[in-house]
């Protein structure tokens, strides 16, 4: 078995750590100038990356913090690609999605009689209508 190398490129890290699901959307991402390595902000996706470093990056709405453990020599299964990091700032739980009560259609006083489209759509809004 080969010894990990000494360096890598962010990038190909990120994919093998199945950050990404592909290499072409890290290397975007490092492109944009949107991973920071050490509190720096790169702009290269050839940034080079070593054991210990910590990288700042937004993924799905969150802001991750990961400490390099180790780097490998390709890209593994999940839980092969979970031991080459430590999550510094685990991803906070999603909160749950709020009822939205409904208020019955409005109608302004004095607005005259509604057109077909109106009472159709105030039909499907309240829910009258239905035949089944």
């Amino acid at each position: 078995m080969a010894d990990p190398p000494i360096a890598m490129r962010v990038d190909k890290w990120l994919w093998h750590a199945r950050f990404f699901k592909t290499r072409t959307l890290a290397t975007k991402l490092a492109a944009a100038g949107n991973i920071r390595i050490n509190g720096h902000k790169q702009s290269r996706a050839a940034a080079t990356i070593r054991i210990g470093d910590v990288l700042t990056f937004p993924l799905h709405q969150n802001v991750r913090v990961i400490e390099v453990v180790t780097l490998s020599t390709r890209r593994g299964p999940a839980p092969e690609a979970q031991t080459l990091y430590i999550d510094r700032d685990p991803p906070q739980p999603k909160k749950r999605a709020e009822k939205i009560t409904l208020s019955p259609a409005f109608r302004e006083a004095g607005a005259g009689r509604p057109t077909k489209k109106q009472r159709r759509d105030e039909d499907s809004f309240t829910g009258k209508g239905r035949v089944g």
